[in-house]
């Protein structure tokens, strides 16, 4: 009787400069040794203590990232998706700020657009997509955005993450009413941003209490 594969696979998301990208791993062993493909891994069942814990492990072991939001995205299976045979596939999704991102970029593992066409092994391309749809999707009445704006920013900061997640403009008035509204945001007593040319903007965090969930209002951005 043939054993089903299980495994854990990672969408790592990060933004640089505007562009929403996921990290690739060059893949260590065949199928597909050396090609490009998500993070992942076999589930240890003496070691993981659920699925969640498995893709903490396999994130930290191919990227030595911890990630500040990590979400189950969807699970994968069948017999068509990996040529070593059936095989199922619980996926998670990681939101990381882009200075954590760069300081982990090796030969091993690189960056991409995810507007690219890539050419991925598996079912890895359609594990992308869901990804990206899941978190632009998120991003029009939720706290989510936050996560890949980094430990601190400023409003402005904040908004041109969204703009960017969106793929539109948004008002600014209308913006900081909706942020207000989720009630998600402390200033940083005494941090302000600098280097700019008008005045010093004030930084914000989210509430400690809110970074491991999200905020959400009825009515998108």
């Amino acid at each position: 009787m043939q054993q089903v594969i299980c495994t854990v696979d990672l969408v790592l998301l990060t933004l640089q400069d505007g562009v929403l990208k996921v990290a690739l791993h060059k893949r260590e062993r065949a199928p597909f040794e050396g090609v490009a493909a998500l993070p992942g891994g076999f589930i240890h069942p003496a070691e993981d203590a659920n699925t969640r814990s498995a893709a903490l492990r396999v994130l930290r072991e191919k990227t030595a990232i911890v990630p500040p939001y990590l979400e189950q995205l969807a699970t994968f299976s069948g017999p068509a998706r990996d040529p070593r045979g059936w095989s199922v596939s619980i996926v998670y999704y990681a939101l990381v700020p882009f200075d954590v991102v760069e300081g982990a970029v090796t030969a091993d593992l690189k960056l991409a657009s995810v507007d690219e066409r890539l050419d991925l092994p598996f079912d890895h391309r359609q594990i992308v997509d869901a990804a990206v749809a899941r978190l632009r999707s998120k991003s029009q009445y939720s706290s989510l955005p936050c996560h890949l704006a980094g430990d601190t920013f400023t409003l402005p900061q904040l908004q041109r993450v969204y703009e960017a997640l969106m793929g539109e403009p948004l008002n600014k008035v209308s913006f900081r009413r909706k942020i207000t509204e989720m009630d998600m945001l402390e200033p940083v007593e005494g941090m302000f941003s600098s280097g700019a040319a008008h005045r010093p903007a004030q930084l914000y965090r989210l509430k400690p209490a809110l970074r491991d969930r999200l905020t959400l209002i009825e009515r998108g951005l």
